[in-house]
């Protein structure tokens, strides 16, 4: 299958680097444009507040999107060291599955790259992990990159 649009998830973590230099590959050898798709959730008040009078001017670094957005630009360091060429970045509030799964269909993604993280922990086990999830309900293909070690999450 030639896929058109990839999107792979990153959390700015080492290992979602990985799944993201493997789409970027992908990416690469069809030619398909690559969303590079981070969620976030907002901080709650008195954490921001705490984080706020620890970094002073640095503040910011910590509010609304701007963790997922500084994740997305190292991202596309991977992606594009990858091989990837033309790559747009994504990122939106919400649980990581719900946004991989909405950003999949709002960018009519042929294909969604997530890495195995979660998978085989117990925390996966009994809330479910994001690579289970869209795997159920995405409307696109999966992949799912081994992206630790021995493919254990």
């Amino acid at each position: 299958m030639a896929y058109r649009t990839i999107l792979v998830g990153t959390d700015g973590s080492p290992s979602s680097f990985r799944a993201v230099s493997a789409a970027g590959a992908l990416a690469h050898a069809t030619g398909a444009r690559l969303v590079l798709a981070c969620a976030y959730l907002p901080m709650r008040e008195r954490e921001r507040a705490a984080a706020a009078d620890r970094l002073g001017e640095l503040a910011y670094k910590v509010s609304g999107s701007t963790p997922a957005e500084d994740a997305l630009r190292a991202a596309r360091e991977h992606a594009v060291a990858a091989g990837a060429a033309d790559v747009v970045l994504a990122a939106e509030e919400g649980d990581a599955a719900d946004v991989l799964v909405s950003l999949a269909a709002a960018h009519g993604a042929d294909l969604l790259v997530v890495g195995n993280r979660g998978l085989n922990s117990l925390a996966g086990r009994l809330l479910g992990s994001v690579p289970s999830t869209v795997t159920h309900r995405a409307g696109c293909d999966v992949l799912i990159v081994h992206t630790t070690p021995g493919g254990r999450g």
